[in-house]
């Protein structure tokens, strides 16, 4: 029997992108979805989708920065489907401007909120549940995370402190049977960074950087390593070949490394 089947799956920024294509996975699997985003519209579609490919989705309109509304979407999935198994803290919002040229100081505030602390709101209200069953806390955080990268300084300080808290969560609930997995993407073929925030701290609508066929990883190759990760409960994923190295310049030559995210991020801009 599939791992998946029958449990229950909480996604956040299950309406589009990752989420989207995560939760639809998942469904085919036969999980539960509990699908988690602002836009009710949105998920309503997905749901749709998740129900198509066989399995069971409800659809809870959520603002992950709300820690009242983290805690009434994990009550509805124990409504809907007597528990939680896994949550995957997927919602997030990215920026693309220099912090020097940057007018809306706000925009780090709101980086933090819904990136980690919307992840730390809902693994809250959902921690008594997955100890219950012994379950999965998966953080769909990015290569950012592990390492600085130009015109996205809030962003990553944001997927740092993901990476902080989750780490040391880790070893909190050694013993409890609950593991967490951290997943770093790179660049994958999803809006975004068209939904980024700029400088005036309102999302740019489009991307700024070359987008063409093969600058990015194909969502569903993305989606594929999340479930594998998810099924071996894997400690932590670093995606791409270069994303690999990366990790391994960061600790032995540092500097060439900050060269290469300045050039790589220099040619996605032509």
């Amino acid at each position: 029997m599939c791992a998946m089947q029958g449990k229950s799956v909480v996604i956040t920024g299950a309406s589009m992108g990752i989420g989207e294509e995560l939760a639809v996975a998942l469904a085919a699997r036969g999980a539960n979805l509990v699908l988690a985003a602002r836009s009710e519209d949105a998920l309503q579609k997905v749901k749709q989708r998740c129900e198509a490919a066989g399995g069971r989705a409800v659809a809870v309109a959520t603002d992950v920065g709300d820690a009242e509304a983290c805690r009434r979407m994990v009550e509805r999935a124990v409504e809907a489907f007597g528990g939680v198994d896994v949550l995957v803290n997927n919602a997030g919002v990215s920026m693309d401007a220099l912090f020097e040229e940057v007018t809306d100081l706000g925009v780090f505030e709101r980086l933090m909120r819904i990136n980690y602390l919307g992840a730390v709101y809902s693994t809250h209200h959902a921690l008594p549940h997955l100890k219950a069953r012994r379950g999965l806390l998966v953080a769909i955080s990015s290569l950012t995370g592990k390492t600085g990268v130009p015109t996205r300084t809030g962003y990553a300080a944001s997927k740092h402190a993901m990476h902080g808290f989750f780490d040391s969560l880790r070893v909190e609930l050694m013993g409890t049977g609950v593991d967490v997995t951290v997943v770093c993407p790179g660049f994958v073929d999803t809006n975004v960074r068209a939904n980024a925030l700029g400088k005036d701290g309102k999302p740019l609508q489009q991307s700024k950087h070359n987008e063409a066929e093969g600058n990015n990883m194909a969502l569903g190759t993305c989606v594929s390593i999340i479930l594998k990760a998810m099924d071996q409960r894997e400690r932590e994923v670093v995606m791409t070949a270069k994303g690999k190295l990366g990790q391994f310049l960061k600790v032995f030559t540092p500097g060439l490394l900050d060269r290469i995210v300045f050039k790589t991020m220099k040619d996605r801009q032509r």
